[in-house]
């Protein structure tokens, strides 16, 4: 049994994806295969083909590209994070929407969180690990 999530009001399942330092709040209902991203058009918001393949592969790995309309709002981090961060939402959403999705995406790595965050600074260092320049006089 997994955690599924959906809206009372509308009834579309939800799903949120983290990675770096953006968020995408991810919304799949029933449609005709159309994505938003921050209410634009998601080819528009991601200019890079490489931001658009991880979402659509997504998709593509269960098969319902042309059948339900997604919606996302992301916030925070650069493009890659954001759609790095939307294709995890995504996943976690088509879950909620169809139980049966979780072992295709699972096993497709769609589900994993990317763990790699930005290393805060150290106190009495210039960054998280560099250091103040030696000098000998």
């Amino acid at each position: 049994m997994h955690i599924q999530k959906k809206d009372e009001k509308t009834g579309m399942a939800l799903g949120t994806g983290r990675r770096k330092s953006a968020v995408a709040r991810v919304r799949v209902s029933p449609g005709a295969g159309k994505i938003t991203v921050n209410d634009r058009d998601y080819a528009t918001y991601f200019p890079s083909v490489q931001d658009q393949d991880a979402i659509i592969s997504t998709l593509d790995a269960v098969g319902v590209r042309n059948d339900v309309d997604v919606i996302i709002s992301v916030s925070g981090g650069g493009p890659t994070g954001q759609s790095g961060a939307a294709r995890m939402g995504l996943a976690r959403a088509l879950v909620s929407y169809n139980e049966a999705h979780f072992q295709v995406l699972r096993d497709g790595g769609f589900l994993t969180r990317d763990s790699r965050m930005k290393e805060r600074k150290k106190y009495g260092l210039r960054g998280a690990r560099r250091g103040v320049q030696f000098s000998k006089r």
